[in-house]
C-alpha cells in the first residue's frame, strides 16, 4: 500500500465520515479506497461506451458561481444535435439540477458529459445511458 494525504473541506468530510458510520466502516482509508474504485469503475463504463445511445446527463451546480449558467448554455448549443430536450429545477438557494436528454454517437455524448464535468461551479454529474434502440 502507499500513503497518500489529501485536503478536503470540513463539509465534506463530515458527511463522508457520516456515510462510513452508516455503512459500519471504520476506517477512513477503507472508505476512500471504494469510493476510488467506484469513481474508477464509472468512468471505465463511461469510456467504453459505443454506438448510439439515449440517455439522461444530470447536472448539479451552484448558480451564484460566475459563468457557469453561460458556460453550461454555451456546451448544449456546442451539442445540440445530440440533445433532445432540457429540464431546469432550482434546488435550494445556491443549487440548480439542469437535465439534460441526450441521444446519439455515444462518443459525442460521453465529450458533452466530460466537457460540463470541468467547468468550475459544477458540483455534480451523472450520465445515465442505454442503447437507442435503432437497428
Amino acid at each position: 500500500m502507499m500513503r497518500i494525504s489529501m485536503s478536503l473541506p470540513k463539509k465534506l468530510l463530515n458527511e463522508f465520515d457520516e456515510v462510513l458510520k452508516d455503512r459500519g466502516h471504520n476506517s477512513r482509508s477503507k472508505g476512500i479506497r471504494d469510493a476510488l474504485k467506484d469513481y474508477i469503475v464509472r468512468y471505465q463504463w463511461m469510456k467504453d461506451m459505443e454506438g448510439d445511445r439515449v440517455g439522461i446527463v444530470a447536472v448539479i451546480y451552484n448558480h451564484h458561481y460566475t459563468g457557469v449558467m453561460e458556460d453550461i448554455t454555451d456546451i448544449q448549443h456546442q451539442f445540440r444535435d445530440y440533445i433532445n430536450a432540457t429540464m431546469h429545477l432550482h434546488m435550494s438557494e445556491k443549487n440548480c439540477l439542469e437535465v439534460v436528454i441526450v441521444k446519439g454517437d455515444a462518443k459525442e455524448i460521453r465529450n458533452l458529459t466530460e466537457k460540463i464535468m470541468r467547468l468550475k461551479g459544477v458540483e455534480h454529474v451523472k450520465l445515465t445511458t442505454t442503447a437507442s434502440g435503432q437497428d
